[in-house]
């Protein structure tokens, strides 16, 4: 059995909530690793409908063990929110199958406001975050002043601690023209708080190892895309954390070689939210009819995504970057009623042709599409569980993306129901 990451290889919204459920499924761990509740994804279950942020997918599964790790920013009060929203549903949650690392910095009221700050400051160029405190965590984290979850276990060490975390943070405010934040009000929440989180803190790096020597199958799950990651993304249009399958390791506390399959969600189409470029997006009727039929909201923030055909490019480009050993092809069936569907397979760069997107913002931005156009199907994929019972023109199109991207399709999703997935290669046997 084979250790399994599941990443985004576009911009996140993959339909990764899908893949992770049934992969979960099989998983006896489950390992969110990077980011905070600004991605999310949707479950249905039963009939039972759950939105999770912070909590990893396996918590709505009987017999299953769910991690926080230390890659992720954590707001406490969200999470503590989310788990009794789960609650609520019918889950049981409790120290037994959830876990919180003890290293995991924490995402204080002071960081969604200095977002929301420079969000809406006119002289900063639009980045499009969510507003929820995820960048400035980071940057703390970074910046070695951050809080995290085993500060609260000491009133005198989280005293001290924010003593520094506020030095950095009214100097901040008070060149904005805000008022100073109180960290006696501040310290006074953290410790109300404390013994909520406090009790599902524990050394993970310890308990992933116990769970190595049990031969247990472990899935680590992403949160956004490859191409949002803050080292190989569209800098500067991405989110703070690294995305890519390397730092599942690093955001969970194991080894490299406990990693062994990596598979990429990829949309058949590309879909990008927020500020940023995006060689392939359709501002017509076609990006309309592409969101309509693909539902795309966000789970979060409902902010509708902007849409275009697929950008083998990018897939291709981030495949090498992320080491993909496999692709989960999602929303096959979104493409149905298209008379002809187009596949980037190159840029023009003021008339040069390129085989990847520059690192450069200024040439993202000016690059423009070169496409092979494919005849579409116009009949339905939806619910076909066998790829030998796909239209020929379906299979013709996933069979170029295979070729082009170079790596096994080794997954395709034809609905948004858990069942109707045609399975060519289980990540979890490889």
């Amino acid at each position: 059995m084979k250790n399994v990451v599941v990443i985004g290889s576009q911009w996140g919204d993959e339909g990764k909530g899908k893949i992770v459920d049934w992969l979960s499924s099989e998983a006896d761990i489950i390992i969110r690793f990077q980011g905070g509740h600004n991605a999310g994804h949707t479950l249905v279950i039963d009939g039972k409908t759950y939105k999770l942020r912070l909590l990893p997918s396996g918590i709505v599964r009987k017999n299953k063990i769910s991690i926080i790790g230390n890659g992720v920013v954590v707001d406490p009060w969200a999470l503590v929110d989310e788990i009794e929203e789960i609650k609520n549903k019918g889950v049981d949650i409790n120290e037994e199958n959830l876990f919180l690392s003890e290293s995991a910095t924490l995402i204080l009221p002071i960081h969604s406001e200095l977002d929301a700050l420079r969000e809406d400051n006119k002289k900063n160029a639009k980045l499009g975050t969510t507003r929820r405190g995820i960048g400035p965590a980071y940057e703390d984290k970074v910046g070695r002043r951050s809080i995290r979850v085993i500060d609260l276990l000491s009133e005198k060490n989280l005293d001290f601690k924010l003593t520094i975390l506020l030095e950095h943070h009214n100097s901040l405010r008070k060149g904005m023209g805000k008022k100073e934040y109180s960290k006696e009000k501040l310290k006074e929440d953290l410790l109300k708080i404390a013994p909520k989180i406090l009790k599902y803190s524990k050394p993970i790096w310890k308990e992933i190892e116990e769970f190595k020597k049990k031969k247990k199958k472990i899935l680590f799950e992403g949160a956004q895309g490859i191409l949002l990651d803050v080292d190989h993304g569209t800098y500067p249009f991405v989110t703070s954390s690294n995305t890519v399958a390397s730092s599942a390791a690093t955001g969970s506390g194991c080894g490299i070689d406990t990693i062994n399959y990596i598979l990429g969600i990829t949309k058949a189409y590309t879909t990008r939210v927020g500020e940023g470029p995006f060689p392939t997006e359709l501002k017509n009727q076609i990006g309309e009819k592409l969101g309509e039929r693909g539902k795309e909201f966000g789970t979060v923030t409902s902010r509708k995504r902007r849409c275009g055909w697929f950008d083998g490019v990018l897939v291709r480009q981030t495949i090498k970057i992320s080491g993909i050993t496999g692709i989960a092809l999602t929303k096959l069936d979104v493409l149905d009623e298209f008379e002809e569907i187009k596949i980037c397979i190159g840029y023009d760069l003021d008339g040069k042709k390129i085989d990847y997107l520059p690192a450069s913002s200024e040439q993202q931005i000016i690059v423009k599409p070169i496409y092979k156009t494919f005849k579409g199907w116009n009949s339905s994929t939806c619910g076909i569980k066998k790829f030998s019972d796909l239209p020929k023109n379906a299979q013709n199109y996933i069979n170029f993306i295979e070729e082009f991207v170079e790596t096994k399709v080794s997954t395709i999703s034809t609905s948004p129901e858990r069942n109707d997935t045609i399975l060519i290669e289980d990540p979890f046997k490889g």
